[in-house]
């Protein structure tokens, strides 16, 4: 089996859609439930919202929803075109030689980026880590607005499904998303400094 490349971005997609995931408390799960977007308050616009295409990094984030302010967990999906936009607004996290000509050039861009992108270590299902990296997506400014008014089209509660598959250990590896390789832009892999643009929707699960 060919070797999962270090930065490339895995998730459950659609043709229209991509899910990202997120771990909140009650108040806030309960009015985005209802409301089918985040509601302020008690979401709070300005602080920078993390998205994770990875089930398993939330899950290592927040300690199968066990984490205080974590205990509830939502997949949300939204518009590839959203996805792909925060993408290409986005700087990394680090200063990357391959992504960036100086380092003057990348804190002008985190100055002014409304996204922050970084790559951590992926997870298996014991939460043990693993070799190559997931995705994360931070939301500021201008990114956020647009998440939460153009680009989420569901809002799911997963906090039971999430508890099912902890109490089931190893064998819950068979209730996980099926995620694949997302297709990207070689011009927003460049930016994100992925250096793999995926491959086609229509290919073999890993």
């Amino acid at each position: 089996m060919e070797a999962t490349p270090c930065r490339q971005i895995r998730a459950f997609y659609t043709d229209r859609t991509i899910r990202v995931y997120q771990a909140y408390s009650g108040a806030i799960a309960d009015s985005a439930l209802a409301a089918g977007r985040f509601v302020s308050p008690p979401f709070k616009m300005d602080r920078m919202t993390w998205i994770k295409p990875s089930f398993l990094w939330m899950m290592y984030r927040s300690g199968w929803a066990t984490k205080p302010g974590q205990g509830r967990i939502l997949g949300i999906d939204i518009s590839r075109e959203g996805f792909e936009w925060a993408l290409s607004h986005s700087c990394l996290s680090d200063f990357d030689t391959d992504v960036y000509s100086s380092r003057e050039e990348w804190e002008g861009l985190k100055t002014h980026c409304p996204v922050r992108v970084q790559w951590d270590p992926e997870r298996d299902i014991a939460l043990n880590r693993l070799e190559y990296r997931s995705l994360q997506v931070g939301l500021t400014g201008e990114a956020v607005e647009r998440y939460i008014a153009e680009w989420i089209h569901r809002i799911e509660d997963l906090t039971g499904m999430v508890a099912e598959i902890s109490r089931a250990g190893e064998s819950g590896a068979r209730m996980l998303p099926i995620e694949r390789p997302y297709p990207l832009p070689d011009g927003i892999a460049h930016t994100i400094g992925s250096g793999q643009p995926g491959t086609p929707p229509d290919a073999s699960e890993e």
